[in-house]
């Protein structure tokens, strides 16, 4: 059984003036298998962030349904989701989300705070991470005393911190210069090789050629997929750019 299995995912909005209706998602399927790290890109309003949206569990398809690990996001209820959220999935998101009025620390330690864990038992686990992160100097410091790329590794931080099934980064080196997006990516591939999952949505080519398979997503499909297999990252690169550049051609004929 895959780890992420999306079926037939359908969703439509209904626009607030006028009632119209409008197909974000028309039948998106894939599965993603432990330990993967999948990249998915498509031009804007392709559907992309409505897909990592329903992945989340911060919104419902129309039709469809995402099974993580076995358990139907379909069948959780409103009041599990949050903890569901918490405790099974971890986020990265491009303006890094972290509260100025708390430490590094606290902002690392929130989704086990959430989670009820005692102190003794959250002291424990955010070295490793921090020190493996290169972040460990700064917990004491907070957000606006660091540089964006720090901040992007605390995100990271928090994310992996409660072990998820799986990691969702949305653009996650859209707010970062080109140093700390390296860094980032390394940081991505180190942690995707000792295990974790990760499904990326990114415009970036540079951050999708570090993934092991790229989904193209078009009008609301996954119209085309890329596979690394033995490919090295510059080679991977070219193949994505030239997949890309054919998925816009392909909508001016």
């Amino acid at each position: 059984m895959s780890m992420l299995e999306v079926k037939n995912l359908k969703k439509v909005y209904t626009t607030r003036f006028g009632g119209n209706k409008v197909t974000a998602l028309s039948n998106v399927n894939f599965t993603v298998e432990r330990g993967e790290y999948v990249a998915i890109m498509g031009e804007s309003g392709s559907g992309k962030t409505t897909l990592l949206n329903i992945l989340a569990a911060l919104d419902k398809p129309t039709e469809g349904e995402v099974i993580l690990e076995g358990d139907s996001l379909n069948k959780v209820n409103d009041k599990a989701l949050a903890a569901f959220r918490r405790e099974r999935l971890g986020f990265v998101f491009q303006e890094f989300n972290l509260l100025d009025n708390f430490s590094v620390r606290d902002n690392i330690y929130l989704p086990l705070v959430l989670a009820g864990q005692k102190h003794g038992e959250m002291a424990k686990k955010i070295d490793p991470i921090a020190k493996k992160l290169g972040i460990f100097e700064l917990l004491e410091k907070y957000p606006y005393e660091i540089s964006g790329g720090q901040k992007q590794r605390v995100a990271v931080a928090r994310a992996i911190i409660t072990k998820p099934d799986i990691l969702l980064a949305d653009e996650p080196t859209g707010a970062l210069d080109s140093g700390s997006t390296d860094e980032l990516l390394r940081l991505f591939r180190s942690i995707n090789e000792e295990g974790q999952s990760i499904l990326m949505v990114t415009h970036s080519v540079k951050a999708a050629s570090t993934a092991g398979r790229v989904l193209f997503i078009k009008d609301g499909v996954v119209y085309h997929q890329l596979y690394r297999a033995n490919m090295g990252t510059e080679e991977f690169y070219k193949k994505i750019s030239d997949s890309l550049t054919a998925l816009v051609g392909s909508g001016e004929q």
